[in-house]
């Protein structure tokens, strides 16, 4: 399995100096303040169009995570309204350096609501939205409402919005520790989300500090966490897709745990 891609997620500053010191062929970052509004801000010297290029030219592949805030899922509209736009921002802006994908999060509903209306304002959204770049739906750790913690509720997801013109732009990203602190058995996952959505883009592989159906996300390092190593090792195999790790630390620890997975594949 050398052939799999392993990066990490990294500063938005200087994206290329990032997989250099890691000596990783990928990396992902935010586009602009993960927890805020203002919309997408591209910070490396000579922007997106010089980010593009060094990028192609050093051959590193880019992604880009959508702001955690982004949440198109729910009935509230002051959050729903702006979070479409938020997500069209950041569609055009990962397109415009040349990302490989962008990740978003599910998303949830209130209490109250039926999870139905959540399922449906994910097909309005992509219906929505141009989506220039892949959408990759990742799996989350916790909320009862949430859209995708539960592997049933992926799959309403992915009903939803089945029959939209871009259906096919939308893609997975499986999160080993999100799978793990949700409660889906990391030895069946790989097998159960391709069943339901037919494809995993990216691995989010990362070990938790915390124990299996906690709802907690808290990433820890590989073999530091409550995940087994050979079945977090197994579940990379298995996806056979590109890796990112999001895991604690700079370019010394990534290169680290990046040593630690390749041994186990």
């Amino acid at each position: 399995m050398s052939d799999i891609r392993i990066g990490a997620h990294v500063d938005q500053t200087d994206p290329i100096a990032e997989a250099a010191a890691r000596e990783a062929p990928l990396v992902q970052f935010f586009l602009g303040d993960p927890q805020g509004y203002q919309g997408p801000e591209v910070s490396y010297a000579g922007g997106a169009e010089a980010l593009r290029a060094d990028a192609a030219a050093a051959g590193v592949d880019l992604y880009v995570h959508a702001p955690y805030i982004v949440n198109v899922a729910t009935t509230n509209n002051r959050i729903r309204i702006p979070s479409r736009k938020l997500l069209q921002q950041h569609v055009d802006a990962a397109a415009a350096i040349g990302a490989k994908g962008l990740i978003v999060h599910g998303g949830h509903v209130n209490k109250a609501d039926d999870p139905e209306k959540g399922f449906d304002n994910w097909r309005k959204a992509i219906e929505a939205t141009d989506l220039h770049v892949p959408l990759l739906i990742e799996n989350t750790a916790g909320g009862d409402n949430a859209m995708t913690r539960y592997l049933d509720r992926i799959g309403r997801v992915f009903d939803a919005i089945s029959g939209c013109e871009q259906a096919d732009r939308v893609g997975f990203c499986l999160d080993t520790c999100h799978a793990h602190a949700g409660g889906n058995d990391l030895e069946t996952v790989v097998e159960r989300v391709r069943a339901i959505t037919g494809r995993i883009d990216l691995v989010h592989c990362n070990d938790s500090r915390d124990e299996f159906g906690s709802g907690a996300d808290r990433h820890a390092s590989f073999g530091a966490g409550r995940i087994d190593p050979d079945l977090l090792a197994a579940v990379v195999r298995e996806a056979a897709a590109p890796v990112v790790c999001e895991t604690p630390g700079g370019a010394a620890e990534h290169r680290a745990d990046f040593a630690w997975l390749r041994d186990r594949l």
